[in-house]
């Protein structure tokens, strides 16, 4: 076992049903690769080169289409040399490189789901502070933060692996995954089994984030949705109402539809645009405060 990682090949089985088709699949694949280079490639450019682009949503957005070409890159041209060979293996140095590429990816991909998500949540919930809160040295600080985060833990994992001793080189997939190699080692795996519920609990936590920043976005804009919704259904109904809505018997309907619109907005609209958001209802309170100090002097 001294020179086992020098010597060492892993088997890859995902491609074992396609040979009669592997150059189908291998036009295909190699399409789409190249459409995936190309199109992040522009978008990348784009933003970098227009200056009203570099907002934070958008030099988050430039960042995944940076990890998506790294993802991408370690999974296309792999399986399109496998495509064209009978053995579909890779070298124990060749397998490590891929996961670690792969695993940043993922880590990288939602850590930087998670940043977006705070960033959205920061401009439609709370849009006065946003340019205080998110300043360009922020972004700085998060996208680095998402680099160096994913490239750590992802390091981490890779380490533990490498220090495994394998008694089997058969992986059931297209590609070395970090799992696919531990289950092959035959030593204790209680060191890598522990890391990896810890970093699945960690991005399980970000995508809860995701989430329930998605739905504090949600309901800011419920009542922008419900004031939307009844002016546009009621004029609508009255409009249709008018052009083929005919006898006495629907008049009551008539005449409702016909002043819902002018009515319930009217009415609503303060309630919903006025009252319920804190800086115009802070300025009411503020203004009330003002006419009964006049009124008591």
């Amino acid at each position: 076992m001294e020179n086992f990682s020098r010597e060492f090949m892993f088997v890859l089985h995902g491609l074992n049903d396609s040979k009669t088709n592997k150059h189908i699949y291998f036009s295909f694949g190699l399409v789409v690769y190249i459409v995936t280079l190309f199109v992040n490639l522009i978008l990348i450019i784009t933003i970098i080169l227009s200056k009203t682009l570099h907002e934070p949503m958008y030099l988050f957005i430039c960042n995944l289409y940076v990890n998506g070409i790294c993802g991408a890159s370690a999974f296309y041209p792999k399986i399109l040399a496998d495509l064209f060979s009978d053995s579909h293996v890779i070298s124990y140095t060749g397998c490590l490189i891929q996961i670690y590429i792969i695993h940043c990816y993922i880590f990288c991909e939602l850590t930087c789901l998670t940043a977006m998500a705070y960033d959205r949540y920061v401009a439609i919930c709370k849009p006065l502070e946003y340019h205080n809160i998110m300043t360009h040295q922020k972004v700085v600080n998060l996208l680095v933060f998402i680099w160096f985060f994913s490239i750590l833990e992802t390091s981490v994992g890779t380490a533990q692996t490498s220090q495994l001793r394998l008694c089997g080189n058969d992986i059931d997939k297209l590609y070395c995954f970090n799992w696919d190699v531990v289950k092959l080692s035959c030593t204790d795996v209680t060191v890598n089994n522990v890391y990896g519920y810890i970093v699945i609990f960690a991005h399980v936590f970000q995508a809860v984030f995701i989430i329930i920043s998605y739905i504090r976005i949600v309901r800011t804009c419920i009542p922008h949705l419900i004031t939307l919704m009844n002016f546009t259904i009621s004029l609508l109904l009255d409009l249709m109402c008018a052009r083929y809505g005919k006898g006495q018997e629907l008049q009551a309907l008539r005449n409702i539809l016909g002043i819902e619109f002018l009515v319930v907005p009217p009415l609503l609209n303060p309630i919903i645009y006025g009252l319920k958001m804190t800086q115009i209802r802070r300025q009411v309170s503020d203004l009330g405060n003002l006419k009964t100090y006049i009124c008591c002097t």
